[in-house]
């Protein structure tokens, strides 16, 4: 693990050096988060665009730390940049969800032509390790797969450090995974990135000084996706479907439950509600950093079952999948997440 620490605490140092000249960027362009609804849980003017120092830090440090910049790294590079430049521009001038929609597609086409594709699916049922071919089925999977995840971390920022610590804990838990299959470059790439967001994450929490807005949370999952695909779903073994799904277990179940919600309500998947997790711990009336911590908290122990399984046989995953799957499912009713009835006003566009 000695040759992650680096890279980590490189890629956190330049974070943490770049967020206050980002902030400070931010409010010169106008990028100001003001409070305009109830759903928003910030009381006063707070600037966005803190997500381009991560990505200014995730940059320097892949061209100084990953040894072969090939043509699958460029691709990723450009994909990232692309969403970026989409989040910059809506942090300072809201754009459309089709827009962002078309953007998301075209970084996502990037990856599939540089070779970051989800070729197969493990069977982890099997006792054979058998794997499911997608064939002509590759293309669309990573695209709703690349566009799904990076759009689940965006759904989720809705406190103070919220995404980043959980987008923090995923990228650590993804490095073990990785590390454990062999993709060493995709573990370096994994501690560049959660050294960047933990370099943000002491302008972000409670009280925050800066938003990471589109730009950073977008970028995180856009991230998240792609690592997932180079350093879990490329192995062979039955269980690694699994994996990035637990890893990202909170983001997916809560932009899976918000999803199915705005549809049964009748509203578009896009628009805003007081429905996620989050604002159901505050309605159980935890503080702010309580709810985010509890959910930090839960992030950790989804990530150790990834970890913990990702060596074990097929069907000792699969329990312990369908194990932490149930638990979660009983978890969020018990919160009132899975609750279809809301009162809340909604915004096109944001969370």
């Amino acid at each position: 693990m000695n040759e992650f620490y680096l890279p980590f605490f490189f890629a956190m140092i330049i974070s943490y050096i770049a967020t206050p000249f980002v902030k400070w960027f931010a409010n010169k362009v106008g990028a100001i988060d003001v409070p305009k609804d109830e759903r928003r849980v910030h009381k006063v003017p707070i600037p966005r665009l803190g997500g381009l120092a991560i990505y200014i830090s995730m940059i320097i440090s892949m061209f100084i730390f990953i040894k072969d910049i090939d043509i699958e790294m460029i691709g990723i590079m450009i994909g990232a940049t692309i969403i970026v430049i989409t989040g910059v521009i809506d942090d300072i001038r809201p754009l459309s969800a089709k827009t962002k929609f078309l953007v998301q597609i075209a970084a996502a086409i990037v990856l599939i032509l540089v070779g970051v594709e989800i070729e197969f699916l493990s069977n982890p049922f099997s006792e054979v390790n058998d794997i499911i071919s997608l064939g002509i089925f590759s293309v669309p999977v990573t695209i709703f797969w690349v566009i799904g995840i990076t759009n689940t971390l965006n759904f989720i920022d809705g406190l103070d450090g919220l995404a980043a610590g959980v987008a923090s804990i995923s990228a650590m838990s993804l490095l073990f995974v990785a590390s454990i299959n062999g993709f060493i470059g995709v573990a370096i790439m994994s501690a560049i990135l959660a050294g960047a967001t933990f370099g943000f994450l002491p302008y972000n929490f409670n009280p925050a000084k800066i938003f990471m807005g589109d730009t950073g949370s977008l970028l995180l999952g856009y991230m998240l996706s792609v690592i997932a695909i180079k350093g879990v779903m490329k192995s062979v073994a039955a269980i690694g479907i699994a994996v990035p799904i637990l890893v990202l277990g909170i983001p997916i179940f809560d932009t899976t439950f918000a999803i199915f919600r705005r549809l049964i309500n009748k509203k578009a998947p896009w628009k805003a509600d007081k429905g996620h997790l989050h604002h159901r711990l505050l309605d159980r009336g935890l503080t702010q950093k309580q709810a985010v911590l509890t959910l930090y908290f839960v992030s950790i122990c989804l990530g150790a079952s990834a970890v913990l399984i990702t060596d074990s046989d097929a069907q000792s995953g699969a329990i312990i999948l369908v194990i932490v799957t149930t638990l979660s499912f009983i978890a969020a009713i018990r919160v009132g997440l899975v609750n279809i009835k809301t009162k809340d006003r909604v915004e096109q566009g944001k969370k």
